[in-house]
């Protein structure tokens, strides 16, 4: 891998973790479309700890009152605040992620990584996150959350194991399908990937630290990643606060339909 491969990589995984795109569709279509080689173990693994490194930057006040929060569930036995209700909704949201991860990690890494299938996740989820943007209520904030509202956001975070379909925007979806406003749905759904970044380091660091992969590219793709993942989630807080999802809705249709064309091209 050469350096300017390290570094696209690394700012489209910044950029499409956080927005409502696919991170795994893209990086996988980059390399699908301009014939580049698979990346290291240490390289992918690099690129994760530049978005968690970002995500936990941007929301650093958060993530300190959650973690007092947690730290107070412990002590007192019981949940009496909206962030120690936060951290509970957090915990039950990662749950079917962390089923989902364990049954599925095969298909996964190979049935779901077909460039057909990306292409027709990336139109499917672009069609629903437009519909259901367009028809949801925008009534409800992070405040009124229940545990079931956790539990299904979750669940939805299951289907982004197929690349295409996009984490954030799978969360984000179903946190407007139950009602919440644009910005709500977009922190919950921040707030959501750092403990599934997180569990995906733990998994992966060990075997990546004995890989003996370049070091250059890594710290590239730590800070490109970084970079642009913050950059990504500051602007789609502020999109969100007077745009629609429509803008990726479109993207995502577009750039599906571009690859099918690709296919059928290639043949």
């Amino acid at each position: 891998m050469t350096l300017f491969q390290a570094l696209v990589l690394g700012v489209v995984q910044g950029l499409t973790e956080f927005l409502p795109v696919s991170s795994s569709g893209h990086l996988f279509l980059v390399r699908y479309l301009l014939e580049w080689p698979e990346p290291g173990l240490a390289f992918d693994v690099s690129l994760h700890v530049g978005t968690l490194v970002a995500v936990l930057w941007y929301f650093r006040r958060e993530w300190t009152a959650l973690t007092a929060a947690a730290v107070r569930v412990l002590r007192q036995r019981a949940i009496r605040t909206p962030e120690e209700r936060r951290v509970l909704f957090l915990i039950i949201g990662t749950i079917p992620a962390a089923i989902g991860g364990v049954l599925l990690a095969g298909y996964a890494e190979t049935v779901f990584r077909h460039p057909r299938i990306t292409a027709i996740a990336l139109i499917a989820l672009g069609l629903l996150l437009w519909i259901v943007d367009r028809i949801a209520p925008r009534l409800r904030t992070l405040d009124t959350m229940r545990w079931t509202d956790a539990l299904v956001i979750g669940i939805a975070q299951v289907f982004a194991l197929v690349p295409g379909v996009s984490r954030s925007g799978a969360t984000m979806t179903a946190g407007r399908a139950l009602g919440f406003d644009r910005q709500s749905a977009a922190v919950f759904s921040f707030l959501m990937s750092m403990p599934i970044i997180a569990a995906a380091l733990l998994k992966e660091v060990p075997h990546a630290v004995a890989s003996g992969d370049p070091v250059t590219p890594v710290i590239v793709g730590i800070i490109s990643s970084m970079v642009s993942g913050w950059i990504a989630i500051a602007v789609l807080i502020k999109f969100l606060g007077h745009r629609s999802y429509g803008v990726f809705a479109v993207y995502r249709v577009a750039l599906g339909l571009f690859v099918l064309w690709t296919l059928h091209v290639r043949g």
